[in-house]
């Protein structure tokens, strides 16, 4: 199984999720042992999505696929007259 986690690192998507995974996994593991955190685990996701949202905006979490900051070509076809995913469709 090969997996570019440099790209996938770069997508604001899967930042969020494998974040919420680590830390719903850390907050069950403390309650199997009985231990009860100060902070909630709810209090932590935010603060996650308030720095995740930060570095979006930023410019720091882009599409991985592209080079630079600016889409593809294809990508600037979307929701056009012109969109090539339709006329793909089109020829299945």
């Amino acid at each position: 199984m090969k997996i570019n986690l440099k790209a996938r690192l770069k997508n604001k998507m899967f930042v969020l999720s494998a974040s919420a995974l680590i830390v719903s996994f850390a907050y069950q593991m403390l309650s199997a042992f009985d231990i009860v955190p100060k902070i909630t685990e709810n209090e932590i996701m935010g603060l996650i999505t308030m720095a995740v949202n930060i570095l979006a905006f930023v410019g720091v979490l882009i599409d991985p696929t592209t080079e630079g900051m600016s889409d593809s070509d294809r990508a600037m076809t979307y929701c056009t007259d012109c969109d090539v995913r339709e006329a793909e469709e089109v020829k299945r």
